[in-house]
């Protein structure tokens, strides 16, 4: 079990320039930001024009609100939302009761047509300012589920508190993360919501507060996770509460499903299965621990499009980095003569070799390396090879990318879970000699800002 430790911070001076501590203002909202993030402008005194940006969540594009500032910066403000004025017509009720508390979800007020829409004008923003292309970006491959989709989450409770100080009913996110202690919810939000009892008061089990870095929101069930998974947390916090008083530090913990079986073992072995089109579904085996994609509803269609795209190189070799347990490689082995997986966990790589050997691909090969240094007496000839990257969501480093481009392979798949990050590396592609030929979004998290981006470059 990986243990964390909680620190409260400080409250900082106010700095009360354009607006005072909580001063109420009414604005519309015009878009989005990358970060969920309703977005309006509002006319400071004496100016005629609306230009001073102030940031709202929890509101839509065309509503008119009112909010309540707590913090400003040098060119923007932060408000919390009062209450919404003029709602959006794609405004829709939220499918969990703490949505606007718990930090994990963005986009349930957004009906999910919508969420698809401006997860794909936002790829192809950052295109724009961060690229400094324009490109079409493809639409946003739906998730077959919109709630119930997620195979993995990882609640967190801080070490049991014997007191609870509640934040006043007029504080703030940016207010809890100072007078509350941490890790302790404010109760009486809690409460409002009918979840709250005398067994979780003061020790909640779930995730981040919104706006907060320490405070814990409890979580008894969440909607964006798999049926087994709510069914099973149950139980786990009722062990954890009756073990309370023996926690002396917080902890992290984990509930992984998969063919409706959940674990809590860190070091358990899963089994995922996924439908390629090739006949037999893949049988995928790695650690619950171990890093893999957490929606396998949309899994199919995803590595469908990354094979695809590789294969339309026409390239005749694949190099798979940051290859994990072998999904894409093994997904994509059929369509090329040879593969090799590259991936720096020894336990990834062992998972990746048997699974190859269990789905009888023999084409495939993996080797436990830096994938900065993957390049290195690789046999394959660059211009026939293709190359499929996944790197973290930090993107790319500099070392990889000076490797990358100096075997100069004839094509790269880059499939990035931060577009942000993703369109920065781009930036080095294109002044590298590759041209950017497609951008596909997949919405691997439905009610979250969070998406998954293909790119796909030739040189």
């Amino acid at each position: 079990m990986y243990f964390v430790s909680f620190v409260v911070k400080k409250k900082k001076t106010f700095n009360d320039q354009p607006f005072a501590y909580h001063q109420e203002i009414e604005l519309e909202i015009s878009t989005l930001t990358n970060l969920g993030l309703g977005l309006g402008r509002v006319a400071l005194p004496g100016e005629t024009e609306a230009k001073w940006v102030v940031m709202v969540p929890f509101t839509l594009p065309g509503e008119r609100v009112r909010a309540r500032v707590f913090r400003n910066h040098r060119n923007f403000s932060e408000a919390d939302l009062v209450t919404v004025l003029t709602p959006s017509p794609h405004r829709v009720s939220p499918g969990c009761p703490l949505f606007g508390r718990c930090g994990g979800c963005q986009y349930q007020h957004l009906a999910y047509a919508e969420q698809l829409k401006w997860k794909q004008q936002q790829v192809a923003e950052l295109l724009q300012h961060m690229a400094g292309i324009e490109f079409p970006v493809s639409p946003v491959v739906a998730s077959p589920r919109e709630y119930g989709y997620r195979s993995k989450i990882t609640p967190h409770f801080a070490a049991p508190r014997r007191f609870v100080r509640s934040p006043s009913p007029a504080s703030t996110p940016a207010d809890q993360e100072a007078s509350v202690p941490a890790g302790v919810s404010n109760p009486t939000a809690e409460s409002q919501t009918g979840l709250a009892d005398s067994a979780t008061a003061g020790f909640p089990i779930g995730f981040l507060r919104q706006g907060t870095r320490f405070d814990i929101v409890d979580v008894p069930r969440c909607p964006i996770a798999t049926e087994p998974i709510n069914a099973r947390l149950a139980e786990v916090r009722a062990d954890v509460h009756a073990k309370r008083e023996t926690f002396t530090r917080g902890a992290t913990l984990l509930l992984r499903e998969a063919g409706g079986a959940v674990t809590t073992d860190y070091d358990a072995v899963i089994t995922e299965e996924i439908a390629t089109g090739e006949g037999a579904p893949l049988r995928l085996h790695f650690l619950a621990r171990d890093f893999f994609q957490n929606n396998p509803f949309i899994l199919p269609a995803f590595t469908r499009y990354v094979r695809e795209q590789a294969a339309a190189s026409g390239a005749r070799f694949l190099v798979d980095a940051y290859c994990g347990s072998g999904l894409f490689a093994l997904a994509s082995a059929p369509a090329f003569e040879r593969v090799t997986g590259v991936e720096i966990s020894d336990s990834s790589i062992r998972f990746a070799r048997e699974n190859a050997e269990a789905n009888g691909i023999a084409n495939a090969t993996f080797l436990a390396a830096d994938a900065a240094e993957i390049f290195a007496g690789l046999t394959f000839p660059a211009g026939d090879t293709v190359v499929i990257i996944d790197p973290p969501r930090k993107g790319c480093d500099k070392a990889f990318l000076d490797q990358l481009f100096a075997f100069s392979p004839r094509a790269v798949v880059y499939v990035s879970c931060d577009p942000a990050t993703q369109m920065r590396d781009l930036t080095h592609f294109l002044a590298a000699g590759y041209t950017l030929t497609a951008a596909q979004p997949f919405d691997l998290f439905p009610q979250t800002r969070h998406l998954e981006c293909v790119l796909t470059l030739r040189r």
